[in-house]
């Protein structure tokens, strides 16, 4: 690299000596010039060169400023989504630090030629910024790849976040290796080969970014957990959607909008549960039990039948059992004198019966996925009579408002079916009864 600064300069000494000599005159005369005010030649001197080093800094911001306003205009003629990430990671922006970086680095040889401390002093400094800009214009370029890959439809969901900021982490090791080298004179091998002492002490220092590189492989190799996902920690209080999986954590926003931090190697260690493969379905479960009071329990009547009828959704159930029902009783010579004989429909049946026909109609619930109306085990909080089944929708205020629905329906059609539901006895329940007890009753 020096010597293609050399031939630069030998080139600007032999092709441009009127420029040269223009300069070393107007130095000679400002030079005469304060020297003349009493001021001594070393300082005069330093003086002068310090005048045209700002000037060179001048120059190198105009430099910069030019250069980055047409880069702009030359970068906005690529595709709106890599200008975006491009622009967004800082990359054209720091592309213009090799403009003024170039300007100081041809200009201060000239200005500090009397100056030998000084100029070993740069001859340290630029190649130095040299390699620093190098690094943050390759990380830039590493960070514009990781949101176009993340914003990319096909692979938006894979978390690559960690093994950038590995990569990112490994170049500026590289980077503080070979900046040490240039200011110390020394090969890189030579602080590469101190690293073995210091092993153990870099591994406690690392400790974190090592156990999330490895729990990024593991994390990215299962599938486990992707950006936008919904899991539950409950150990971090964590529930909500995955929002940033670095190389250290992973960042939870939670239903209340709080923010729960969790260490990256944690969801290979303890307990996740991921709502991914519901979310993925199109469909959310409904598993809720309304619980029945088993007093109000019993066989149906003949009335009672003849008024289920009129039922849209249990004309043909009723019909088709009682056929079944009578069959069985025939065949079986039962004495349908006393109703606890042979087989009965009752009203817990039908409304079971009842539920489920209605589910199978409802417009919101998906008929391809698992659909019950079953009986749980008895408690002593009454009979529960649980709706399994999975709404079309996935979104959370549309499953809450379908589900809602649903019970509310189930609720309201309970008396009609003779049933009633289990609450436990409250304030209000007694002074109802004390209202209809007589006051002789009370004696």
């Amino acid at each position: 690299m020096n010597s293609h600064f050399a031939a630069l300069r030998s080139v600007f000494v032999q092709e441009g000596q009127d420029v040269s000599g223009l300069y070393l005159g107007f130095n000679k005369s400002l030079l005469e010039m304060i020297m003349g005010m009493g001021v001594p030649h070393g300082a005069a001197q330093f003086l002068i060169n310090s005048g045209w080093f700002i000037l060179t800094l001048l120059l190198a911001y105009v430099s910069y400023f030019i250069a980055r306003n047409a880069l702009k205009k030359v970068s906005g003629k690529i595709g709106n989504k890599t200008y975006i990430a491009l622009n967004e990671s800082g990359i054209f922006r720091k592309l213009c630090y090799f403009f003024p970086w170039f300007i100081i680095r041809v200009a201060y040889k000239y200005i500090w030629d009397e100056f030998p401390g000084f100029l070993i002093f740069m001859g340290k400094l630029m190649p130095v910024l040299f390699v620093i800009i190098v690094v943050m214009v390759i990380n830039s370029a590493l960070k514009a790849g990781e949101t176009l890959y993340h914003r990319s439809v096909k692979v938006r969901a894979t978390p690559i976040k960690g093994f950038i900021q590995f990569v990112q982490m490994g170049l500026w090791f590289f980077t503080v290796i070979v900046c040490l080298s240039i200011i110390l004179s020394q090969s890189p091998m030579v602080f590469i080969g101190g690293l073995g002492a210091a092993s153990a002490v870099l591994m406690l220092i690392f400790k974190d970014s090592i156990l999330g590189l490895v729990a990024g492989f593991q994390i990215m190799a299962n599938n486990m957990v992707r950006i936008g996902d919904w899991i539950e920690m409950p150990k971090y209080n964590a529930d909500g959607d995955v929002i940033d999986i670095t190389l250290t954590t992973v960042k939870v926003q939670n239903w209340d909008k709080t923010i729960s931090t969790i260490p990256a190697y944690y969801l290979i260690t303890d307990a996740v549960k991921n709502w991914r493969g519901m979310e993925e379905s199109g469909g959310r479960r409904i598993a809720r039990s309304v619980y029945i009071d088993m007093h109000s329990v019993r066989f149906c009547t003949a009335e009672d039948l003849e008024q289920f009828r009129k039922i849209k959704y249990l004309t043909k159930y009723i019909d088709e059992t009682e056929k079944e029902i009578q069959k069985y009783n025939a065949e079986h010579g039962i004495d349908n004198s006393v109703i606890v004989n042979g087989r009965r429909q009752t009203n817990l049946g039908i409304f079971r019966a009842y539920v489920g026909n209605y589910l199978r109609n409802h417009p919101h619930i998906k008929q391809d996925m698992t659909l019950l109306v079953r009986q749980m085990t008895l408690t002593e909080k009454g009979l529960p009579i649980q709706i399994y089944c999975f709404t079309n929708t996935t979104a959370w205020g549309e499953y809450e408002n379908i589900q809602s629905d649903i019970f509310d329906h189930t609720l309201a059609v309970l008396p009609y079916f003779g049933l009633s539901v289990f609450q436990n006895i409250g304030g209000r329940d007694f002074y109802k009864r004390l209202d209809e007890v007589p006051v002789s009753g009370l004696k």
